[in-house]
This record gives C-alpha cells, sequence and structure tokens, in this order.
C-alpha cells in the first residue's frame, strides 16, 4: 500500500533575505533563512535579542518599512506566493488569511472603541455577516479564548480587561477570519506565570480546534517547551537549528543552541551560577564571515571562520532524528580531518 503525499506546508518561507539599506551601508538582517509550518503546527522561534525573530515575523507579513526591504528568497501561503504582493493585495490577507498576536495587547486594542465594537468590524470586514451575525460570532469568540460572561462583557472597553484578559481579546481578534496562519509575537511576555500557562492553553487548541499554523516568536524557552511542536533557533540573521521541540531542548546540536539549553535553570541544578555563553550577539555591521557565532564558540575550527555551514541534519558525530537540522561543520563528514586535527 503507498502511503499518501505529505499535505502541503501552510507556510513555507525559501532562503529568504531582508536588508536595511542605510549611510553606512547595507545590513544584513535575515540571511537566507528557509522554514515550513504544517497545518495546526506550533513552530516556536527562539534566539537572544537581535537574532532575527521579529523581522521574521514582520518579513512573513509583509510589514518590513522602508528603509528595510525584502531583497531575495519568497513566501509562500498554502503554496502561493505572497512576498512579492501590492501593498493592497497583502492588506486583504493579513487579518482573513493571516492573523497577528503581539506582545502588548494595548497596541493592538484601540481604547477609544469597545472590545465588542473592534471585534465586530473585523468579522464584518472579511466576512459576509451581518451586524447581528458578526455580534454573535464575537460573542462565541471571547467564549472560546475564555472570556467570562462573553455576553455583557464584549461591551467593555479595552481598560476594563486584565492584561491577560485583554491578550485573550487578541488572540480572538487574530481568530475573527478563521485565518490559515497566525504569528504570535512574543504573546506571554508582559504577563505572570499564571496567565502565561492559560494563554498557551489558548493557542494550543486554537491550534487543535482549527488547524491553524502557528509561528511562535519569543525568547522563553520555557513557553517554547509547553507550546510548539517545533523549534527554530536564530542566531544574526540565520537559522542555526530546527527540529522537534523535545529533541532540541533535550539533545541540542548547535554549540549555540546547547549554551541557550544549559543556561535554563532546573529544580535539580546545585551550581551557583547559571551556564552563561560568553560574548554577544554581533551587530549587523560586524557579522564575521563563516559561522557567526566562532567567535564565542569554544568548539569552533578553522572552516568555522571562513565558509558557512549549510542547515541539514547531521551525518557524523550527533544522532539525530529525521528533520533535526543543524548548521554547524562539527557534524559534516567533509571537515572530519580538521575538526581532529583542532
Amino acid at each position: 500500500m503507498i502511503a499518501p503525499a505529505p499535505s502541503a506546508p501552510v507556510l513555507e518561507v525559501r532562503d529568504l533575505t531582508v536588508e536595511f539599506h542605510t549611510r553606512r551601508g547595507v545590513l544584513t538582517a535575515l540571511d537566507r533563512i528557509s522554514f515550513s509550518i504544517g497545518r495546526g503546527e506550533v513552530l516556536g522561534v527562539v534566539g537572544e535579542s537581535g537574532a532575527g525573530k521579529s523581522v521574521t515575523g514582520s518579513a512573513v507579513i509583509g510589514l518590513i518599512d522602508p528603509p528595510g526591504k525584502i531583497a531575495g528568497g519568497e513566501v509562500r501561503l498554502s503554496d502561493k506566493r505572497i512576498d512579492d504582493l501590492a501593498p493592497e493585495a497583502m492588506r486583504r490577507i493579513r487579518g482573513k488569511r493571516i492573523g497577528m498576536i503581539f506582545q502588548d495587547p494595548l497596541t493592538s486594542l484601540n481604547p477609544l472603541y469597545t472590545v465588542g465594537e473592534q471585534l465586530i468590524e473585523t468579522i464584518r470586514t472579511h466576512t459576509d455577516l451581518s451586524a447581528a451575525g458578526a455580534r454573535k460570532r464575537a460573542i462565541a469568540l471571547l467564549e472560546e479564548v475564555g472570556i467570562p460572561a462573553a455576553e455583557r462583557r464584549i461591551d467593555g472597553y479595552p481598560h476594563h480587561f486584565s492584561g491577560g484578559m485583554r491578550q485573550r481579546v487578541v488572540i480572538a481578534l487574530a481568530l475573527c477570519a478563521d485565518p490559515e496562519f497566525v504569528i504570535a509575537d512574543e504573546p506571554t511576555t508582559a504577563l505572570d506565570v499564571s496567565v502565561q500557562a492559560q494563554i498557551i492553553t489558548v493557542l494550543k487548541r486554537m491550534c487543535a480546534d482549527h488547524g491553524t499554523a502557528v509561528m511562535l516568536v519569543t525568547h522563553d524557552m520555557g513557553v517554547i517547551a509547553e507550546t510548539a511542536d517545533r523549534v527554530a533557533v536564530m542566531y544574526a540573521g540565520r537559522i542555526i537549528e530546527v527540529g522537534p521541540v523535545a529533541e532540541v531542548v533535550s539533545r541540542p546540536l548547535h554549540p549555540y543552541a546547547q549554551g541557550l539549553m544549559g543556561a535554563i535553570p532546573t529544580l535539580a541544578d546545585t551550581a551557583e551560577r547559571l551556564a552563561s555563553i560568553p560574548g554577544s550577539m554581533p551587530r549587523l555591521s560586524a557579522i564575521p564571515p563563516g559561522c557567526p557565532f566562532n567567535p564565542r564558540c569554544a568548539k569552533a575550527f578553522s572552516p568555522c571562520t571562513t565558509i558557512r555551514p549549510e542547515l541539514k541534519e547531521p551525518e557524523i558525530g550527533a544522532p539525530a532524528s529525521l528533520g533535526h537540522k543543524a548548521a554547524c561543520h562539527l557534524y559534516d563528514p567533509a571537515y572530519a580531518d580538521e575538526r581532529s586535527a583542532a
């Protein structure tokens, strides 16, 4: 019996490059990154500040403002290219086929309008529902994301809601038109731990019930471990590791990912100081050749300073499941002799 072919990913990014043209020259914020997200899947994107996580999200939804621009590659939504669309065409896709959840819900909600007015306007913009039908759907969405007494609270203003409840309203806004893909950019950062757990539960239920593909941008590995199916680790505008979240957390391949995971405290930890990665992320104007992590890497050897490693499954040195990839020369048999001599 022949197995059915896997369905096409909801989102596919191929060799995406984003540049910022400044008086000091061209700065490359994203350097040929590629990834995909399937239906009902959460891809966590993690890395230090300045790694390129939020720029990736902005590029995918067409919100890179001058002097920035997409300089290469392509973005495909349900196998249709969207990075080359006219601004008006892209605007129609945002909100309807692509939903957005941002870190601060107050930037997504207008304080002068009730929550219901904002939900109903968004629903009517992207669907053919009447005002009564849109209000009914808005109440259902608020109930779905866990707003108590939704029929009454729909007429409240944003300042009537707590931070966690406002974030639930923003998730409801993102779901108004039943989008195929949602970007969640640091959706739990400003919330306390108990509310974070509730928001994570809402996001996971959204994927399960709606089949929505989610790109979860965060610096919080705890949120990634609880929410994501796969994780992509970014450094200096590149994806340096990607794979199933449990495997990347427990058996990271790239030395930078190993440093990130090693810095996560555990209940069994008896050390007085947390592990840290020496140095800092390079400026966009001073990204070193080869592997951008090589100045901070204790395992660097000769090819790391001159040759860019490709993101691929390891061929030597480390067992990994299918789909667990790293951009690191340590696992490339072509450099085994140089590695032994280092």
